[in-house]
């Protein structure tokens, strides 16, 4: 089965396109698989074109390229409205948001799903440090809602990952206060292995302006390769990426879908994308083993960014 890509909001001209999952770790001791069971009603539903800022993916080159996601707060005729501007650190509170159609001014009630949800909200501190993968609920006047914790006081930006009924995909992104003691901090060393509640991800492949490039992530636990990863949201994976500077968005999906007969689960996931530009890029993995979903951070430069690649380096072996 082909399998579409979403790149939210993304340059059609720079499209990724994916890399095909697979294994690794072959003749090293594995995590035996446990026994099948529903994943809480999880499915793919990438079997469709995907489309990137209302640009269907495969144009040819040429065309109008749209600005990278997220950077927007309307866009498409459609606005993010967050009504929770501002929260308070270290205090768990609702956030709440609605999508509001531009020419009506009434929100927005009938969505397509996409990847099992309605819609995706990203929440992320702009030192790329604090990250939040949410899936709000939706009221019947449709105000979305979802409890969330964030520790640290500062600015975050807020993401809507969604497709209107029969519109286009979008990524609409609006600023969020959290108050408290602020301590700025820069953007995390370059790395390429890191851990997340007892795993720990290897990342390889480069990323590479204006150029597709495979970024293989691999999960091992105690030594040992995952090879029984869950479905989560019809994927074994899901990779988000944020251009530091700015946070522009994007958001893509592994080639393949469970049960497809040629996808494994684990324990390498691999994608292939094209960054929109030269810098330095926060790349968040989420994955889920064992009923719990986990998320992975890495800081990649993106080769041709003046500095960026030497300096990542340098902070390497500072450590």
């Amino acid at each position: 089965m082909k399998t579409g890509l979403r790149i939210t909001a993304f340059a059609a001209a720079l499209a990724a396109t994916f890399g095909t999952a697979y294994g690794v770790g072959s003749g090293v001791g594995e995590i035996s698989p446990e026994p099948k069971s529903a994943a809480h009603g999880e499915h793919a539903d990438a079997a469709r074109p995907e489309k990137s800022g209302g640009l269907e993916q495969g144009h040819e080159q040429g065309e109008t390229a749209a600005p990278p996601g997220g950077l927007q707060i309307s866009d498409g005729g459609y606005t993010l409205d967050v009504k929770t501007v501002r929260l308070q650190a270290g205090k768990r509170a609702d956030l709440r948001f609605a999508i509001v159609r531009n020419t009506t001014g009434r929100q927005l009630t009938r969505y397509d799903r996409e990847h099992d949800k309605e819609l995706h909200l990203i929440v992320a501190s702009r030192d790329l440090t604090e990250y939040r993968h949410l899936h709000p609920t939706r009221a019947a006047d449709g105000t979305w809602s979802t409890p969330v914790d964030l520790p640290k006081a500062g600015g975050y930006r807020v993401f809507a990952d969604f497709k209107p009924k029969g519109g286009e995909a979008l990524t609409l992104g609006a600023d969020l206060a959290v108050a408290g003691a602020y301590e700025p901090k820069e953007l995390p060393a370059h790395n390429t292995t890191a851990e997340a509640d007892g795993y720990e991800v290897r990342l390889g492949g480069d990323l590479t302006p204006g150029t597709p490039g495979e970024l293989t992530f691999t999960v091992t636990r105690n030594g040992k390769p995952v090879r029984d990863l869950q479905p989560y949201l019809g994927a074994y994976g899901h990779l988000v990426a944020l251009r530091s500077g700015d946070l522009a968005y994007l958001h893509v999906h592994p080639n393949g879908e469970p049960g497809d007969g040629k996808t494994r689960p684990g324990p390498g996931v691999a994608f292939t994308a094209t960054a929109p530009s030269p810098g330095a890029y926060r790349l968040f993995l989420d994955f889920k083993h064992q009923g719990k979903v986990h998320t992975a951070a890495f800081t990649v430069p993106a080769q041709g960014a003046p500095g960026t690649a030497a300096s990542a380096t340098e902070s390497e072996h500072s450590h």
